[in-house]
């Protein structure tokens, strides 16, 4: 029994570290970008390649942001008469018909309206209709599928098609910003902060790994050759068809590439309910992915094609992510169990995790100001308190615990010879308990109390939810919920660049 007990303790006394991992994960991300130099992506080259690029633009009563989008592109720095523009209007009931003709009397032969009359099958289905009418005939040399609220900046699509002039390359997608500006508020700002981490900083360093995880469904530019390769259809399978086509095209032997420069604007959801439905849809398509390469994660290149999927470190930053709510319960539950156990070595490595933690956290936040500047001044505040305001707490104290020790034993917060307290509780089980508390506040939205939820959700950090939102699709998963593409509400605070 003795023998158990140690093993038990030792477990337990590695587990907790766990708690760690996400973030020592992001470190390792942001310290790949300084080896993208060496990858060659951004030569200068002594023509610039434009080729005929047909753009998809699926739609549903997207009536408000149509027009600020189509004249966006059609202003670019790119030939006039190497751009379509090609609306597939999925049977909507506002005002998209009367906005697309007269788009097409202010530019005719530049835009095409395609309506389908019976609609709500999905986004990969909208635009698989538009895609057959693309390949229809050989105009088009590439194609650029885009949302209907995403603004381009001007030379973000001569940008993107550069690196087709590569013949290895298949697709390329660019760096989606957070657009609604001064029109936003929190939660815009927190999104803002998380595309820098999760964007312009995750994928370049994909690109240096070789391997790419997914292509912006806002912004995926594909060579004709690439889409014939991989079946000319999008996935209507999953709820991450962007993330399917990412996968299929590096399997077919052609490299994806993310362009920072290339950058483009798009609207983000400004409430919690609609950012729970975009991030339940985009969680439960990422599980569904896992599970449909299951063949090819930590393989190498055992299938015998040039791909990376496979690698190790592609493996461990795609599952780190997956498994974030697993890994913060299992370190909680191991700091209760060592402070129910043996309360003399709980606190040395509840210690060391949190320092572990603070110094990824300093680290992730500086680079993401260096990254970009600009979306860091406006989101500094969210990004400082990213983690959540009790989770920088504990940081600030387990950094400084000889000048808040003291102070929180004085005024009670401390347990007393050993005693089981029940703050203390709370704090070992933070990590799991901030997960719920941040469902909270999604569930707050829409009642009475509906005001409580910005500052639970600032308390609990915009991470636990994302981390929430992931069990919730793993849950709907193992259920077989049927499957719903929630479409965002936008509603125009785009504004087209000058």
């Amino acid at each position: 029994m003795h023998v158990l007990n140690e093993i038990a303790q030792t477990a337990a006394e590695v587990t907790v570290f766990l708690g760690a991992v996400p973030l020592v994960i992001g470190v390792i991300q942001f310290l790949l970008i300084g080896l993208q130099r060496f990858r060659h992506l951004y030569e200068d080259r002594d023509d610039l390649y434009l080729p005929r690029t047909a753009i998809l633009i699926p739609a549903w009563n997207e009536a408000p942001v149509l027009t600020g989008s189509v004249e966006a592109l059609l202003a670019l720095n790119y030939p006039g008469d190497r751009l379509r523009v090609v609306i597939i209007d999925d049977a909507s009931t506002d005002e998209t018909p009367e906005v697309m003709n007269a788009l097409i009397r202010r530019h005719p032969g530049q835009v095409r309206h395609l309506r389908r009359e019976q609609g709500g099958q999905g986004k990969a289905h909208t635009l698989n209709h538009g895609l057959a009418h693309v390949l229809d005939d050989d105009w088009a040399e590439a194609v650029l599928v885009m949302d209907a609220d995403v603004v381009f900046e001007h030379d973000a699509l001569w940008r993107m098609t550069r690196h087709l002039a590569d013949p290895e390359v298949g697709a390329v997608t660019a760096y989606i910003k957070e657009g609604s500006g001064k029109q936003g508020n929190y939660l815009t700002r927190y999104i803002a902060y998380e595309y820098i981490t999760a964007q312009a900083a995750a994928r370049r360093a994909q690109n240096v790994l070789g391997v790419v995880a997914c292509l912006a469904g806002g912004a995926q530019l594909h060579t004709r050759a690439n889409l014939e390769a991989i079946g000319g259809r999008f996935d209507t399978s999953t709820l991450a068809e962007d993330t399917v086509t990412t996968f299929e095209t590096q399997l077919a032997g052609r490299r994806v590439v993310f362009d920072g420069y290339a950058t483009v604007l798009a609207e983000e959801p400004a409430g919690l309910a609609g950012l729970w439905k975009q991030r339940l849809r985009w969680a439960r398509g990422n599980v569904q992915v896992t599970r449909r390469y299951r063949g090819v994660w930590f393989r190498g290149r055992a299938s015998g094609g040039t791909h990376r999927l496979g690698s190790f470190l592609f493996g461990l930053i795609w599952f780190s992510l997956l498994a974030t709510p697993l890994l913060l319960v299992a370190c909680s539950a191991s700091l209760l169990f060592l402070y129910f156990t043996d309360p003399g070595h709980v606190w040395p490595r509840f210690h060391a995790l949190w320092v572990i933690n603070l110094i990824c956290y300093l680290l992730i936040t500086l680079l993401s100001a260096v990254i970009d500047p600009g979306t860091f001044r406006r989101s500094w505040f969210e990004a400082l308190i990213y983690p959540g305001v009790i989770a920088i707490c504990i940081l600030v104290i387990t950094a400084l615990p000889g000048v808040f020790v003291p102070l929180l034993d004085r005024i009670g917060l401390l347990p007393q010879d050993g005693s089981v307290h029940p703050v203390m509780i709370g704090v070992y089980a933070w990590l799991a308990l901030s997960m719920p508390i941040a469902w909270c506040a999604k569930l707050l939205t829409g009642t009475r109390l509906r005001w409580l939820a910005p500052p639970l959700l600032h308390l609990a950090g915009y991470g636990s939810l994302l981390a929430a939102c992931l069990v919730a699709s793993f849950v709907q998963e193992l259920r077989h919920a049927q499957m719903t593409w929630d479409k965002t509400e936008k509603t125009g605070k785009v504004a087209a660049p000058r």
